[in-house]
């Protein structure tokens, strides 16, 4: 049996990754578009956030 899907709490808003400056603006555009009753627009800057690519780290050793 495959494991069970888990989805975002769609109550909360994804936290955007640290030191990301893309992350952070499309955060602060959520904010405003939240503030705005824009739910719409709010909604597209979340998924945007969720899907940001993140290099993942290497370790070291590892090319």
């Amino acid at each position: 049996m495959d494991e069970p899907i888990t989805l975002p709490d769609p109550t909360h808003p994804p936290r955007p990754a640290p030191g990301c400056d893309v992350c952070a603006a499309l955060d602060e555009q959520r904010a405003e578009y939240e503030r705005a009753k824009d739910i719409r627009r709010a909604t597209v800057c979340e998924v945007e956030i969720r899907n940001h690519p993140h290099a993942k780290k290497r370790r070291e050793g590892q090319s």
